[in-house]
């Protein structure tokens, strides 16, 4: 397995004989280079000292010779700067676009690191290196953790970047639909981008100062305003609501003045949803936030701590959704403010990603250690992944913590990258 025989030869895990080229050439690798994870060879800037020659330049390994021409890279130039063609199979002589033979090497994986990391690929429990965790090393684990959780708000940052373009360089708006999709907590997420997308922010603008025309414009460009949205048990209710009948009525005559057209309701998920979770409550409680400016991004960068974030976005629901959770729908009154929890999820993956871009985007690096201590001020996440791992023996505290461990779940152990993970190196170590 080729990806199998770059973890042999990024972390040197060569025969105790020594190394030649497949001409008898002595080999001595003096620094393996970089691994490289997009297009081109497989490793950068290699130091190889071959016969009496210092080389650099890059390597490449496949599980045969041959493959070399399978790939392609006999035609392709960005392979003239291999210094070595390293293969667990010598089956043919390799050339590169300019008709120069490339010295090859001969390696095999150690069948230790064969038989370990068959065992990682086919553990059925989750996660599959669970037996070495209470094993490791507690400044190897956080060391971990610190570069999986960088990771991650960097991915953010590029999620944010995107965002930030397609409003044509507007941090504010950008903000807006991060906070809109982390609204819909998971399960709803892209329902909520789609329609802050749709949302047209710069024409609610012109109407925030009152709270019915807001509610009026965020229901209807969610279609939920749209008979076909209506549940059909509380149909009749619902067209003879008043509230209902009057949000329509100024919807439509926003969208005749603004020429605006609704997003289908049908993108909208409700099955196994808690009531407070909603798409009309959690929108109300958006259209409440977004009447009262607290949490736009000049404010939100002026907050200096949970405390005041919490402050700031405090919300709950107007009037009618007191004693709602669907049009025609009556229910128990409750104010249905967003939880402290439900605040501290907002931080996480809004709060943070935003100061964090921001930040690099400006160079403003007080920002970036912002977002980092607030991670740290906010406890652990509460969720299956974070138990799993408690289960093991690695018990998260702070939400750094958390969000490395959902890094790690999401983009090692689903997709089976045990070679690219530390905790996988020491597993395959033992």
């Amino acid at each position: 397995m080729e990806k199998l025989l770059q973890y042999v030869w990024k972390h040197r895990l060569f025969p105790l004989k020594p190394l030649t080229t497949t001409d008898g050439q002595p080999v001595e690798v003096i620094d393996s280079g970089l691994l490289n994870h997009n297009s081109g060879p497989d490793f950068f800037n290699a130091k190889i000292k071959i016969g009496d020659c210092m080389w650099a330049g890059n390597v490449e390994i496949h599980d045969r010779s041959k493959d070399w021409y399978r790939h392609g890279h006999d035609t392709d130039k960005a392979y003239n700067n291999v210094i070595l063609h390293v293969a667990e199979t010598i089956d043919d002589e390799v050339i590169d676009f300019n008709g120069r033979v490339i010295p090859q090497l001969q390696l095999s994986v150690p069948e230790k690191v064969k038989n370990g990391y068959d065992s990682l690929i086919n553990e059925d429990r989750y996660p599959p290196c669970y037996k070495i965790i209470p094993e490791l090393e507690a400044i190897k684990v956080k060391s971990w953790l610190s570069a999986l959780q960088t990771e991650r708000l960097e991915e953010k940052t590029e999620a944010i970047a995107k965002r930030v373009e397609k409003c044509n360089g507007s941090w504010e708006e950008a903000f807006f639909r991060t906070l809109a999709r982390n609204f819909g907590f998971g399960i709803n997420g892209d329902a909520f981008e789609s329609w802050a997308n749709n949302l047209h922010i710069g024409y609610v603008a012109h109407h925030r100062d009152d709270i019915f025309q807001i509610e009026a414009f965020f229901m209807g460009q969610a279609g939920l305003l749209s008979p076909d949205a209506i549940n059909k048990r509380y149909r009749e209710q619902a067209i003879n609501d008043d509230y209902y009948l009057r949000l329509r009525d100024e919807y439509d005559f926003l969208s005749y003045k603004f020429n605006l057209y609704s997003m289908a309701p049908e993108q909208w998920r409700f099955l196994r949803l808690r009531p407070h979770n909603f798409p009309h409550i959690r929108i109300s409680q958006l259209a409440k936030l977004y009447h009262n400016g607290t949490a736009n991004l000049s404010q939100i960068l002026e907050c200096n701590s949970v405390k005041a974030l919490h402050k700031a976005l405090d919300t709950s629901v107007t009037e009618y959704w007191q004693t709602h959770y669907l049009f025609g729908a009556e229910s128990r009154k409750s104010y249905k403010i967003l939880s402290s929890t439900s605040k501290d999820i907002i931080i996480i993956n809004t709060v943070v990603p935003m100061l964090f871009a921001y930040g690099r985007t400006y160079s403003k690096e007080s920002l970036c250690d912002k977002a980092f201590s607030l991670l740290e001020e906010i406890a652990a996440e509460k969720n299956s992944i974070v138990e799993t791992w408690k289960q093991c023996g690695l018990n998260a505290t702070t939400a750094t913590e958390s969000q490395a461990l959902i890094q790690l779940k999401n983009k090692y152990c689903d997709r089976k990258d045990c070679l690219r993970c530390r905790f996988g190196f020491e597993y395959l170590k033992k």
